[in-house]
């Protein structure tokens, strides 16, 4: 198996690679601001820097990670960030096609407005900010460009992280670890959050799935298996951490910023139908990848 990953500097596609690399497969990584340690970089909204290692390599698949996905730059980038998560989707697709290649493009929950779950892939999606807005519109362009291409919308993620912002999950420990300064969090909106390792098990899986099964294609969901509020991530955290949460308080308004899904849990069972499962407990994964920060 021969696959290329776009984003393969962020917090899934290195997961990626790890997995893939793991499987003894031939992988081949795409970055740009952090194009480092064995990555190409190459500018995906080039389309001839695209074409160029897509011709070269001749990929099975191309795992396509990359995309702006803070929702509240989105807001203050929506033209900026539509030529990544839209039009650049969009060609990497085309060109992946002339050669023989299928994308795996990964979405999010965010397309969904959260007032119905939990959501079958085949639900009618609604955003309610100009980030789901983006990755519905990616979603739309990569399978109108090629018909079997694939969409994988997963939850909130987190994992081994070079900086603690780099998920909305880890960032949170800063605010656990500062025991002194009271803390309001919120506990409104309802997250399944899962591990990048898992994501990217799904990921390889699917990979041999269609490599047997060709004519495996469209859109497939991943949650995280269970719920939890930003506050409930704290107060687990703190526990896995041995760590106080007195000083944090729930807030039950809406958060702030860009609004956000009330409830995006997403409905499993495409995957799971196709024997397609992963899935890390929040206590072990949030332990493992948050203990070298402490």
């Amino acid at each position: 198996m021969k696959i290329v990953v776009t984003g393969a500097s962020g917090l899934l596609g290195r997961a990626v690679v790890k997995a893939a690399n793991a499987k003894g497969w031939t992988v081949v990584g795409l970055a740009f601001s952090r194009a480092r340690h064995g990555l190409e970089k190459v500018d995906i909204t080039n389309a001839s820097q695209v074409r160029a290692v897509l011709e070269r390599e001749q990929p099975d698949f191309v795992i396509h990670a990359a995309a702006e996905r803070m929702p509240d730059r989105v807001e203050n980038e929506y033209e900026k960030t539509r030529d990544l998560n839209v039009d650049a989707s969009e060609s990497i697709t085309l060109i992946a096609k002339s050669v023989g290649s299928r994308v795996i493009y990964i979405s999010t929950d965010y397309v969904f407005d959260g007032a119905n779950p939990p959501y079958t892939a085949d639900d009618t999606p609604q955003p309610l900010n100009k980030y789901g807005i983006t990755k519905l519109d990616g979603e739309n362009a990569v399978r109108n460009a090629d018909p079997e291409s694939l969409v994988l919308r997963v939850p909130i993620l987190y994992g081994p992280v070079e900086r603690l912002d780099e998920s909305a999950v880890t960032c949170l420990l800063r605010l656990v670890q500062a025991t002194a300064t009271p803390a309001s969090v919120s506990h409104y909106e309802k997250r399944y959050p899962e591990h990048v390792s898992a994501i990217s098990d799904i990921l390889c899986q699917l990979c041999e799935k269609v490599k047997q099964e060709p004519s495996i294609s469209g859109i497939f969901q991943w949650s995280g298996l269970e719920q939890f509020t930003k506050y409930d991530m704290c107060v687990s955290m703190a526990e896995a951490l041995g760590l106080s949460h007195s000083h944090i308080t729930a807030d039950s308004q809406p958060s702030s910023g860009a609004p956000r899904p009330y409830d995006s849990r997403m409905d499993n069972s495409k995957l799971e139908q196709l024997g397609v499962t992963s899935h890390v407990t929040f206590k072990d994964g949030i332990k493992q990848c948050l203990q070298k920060w402490l």
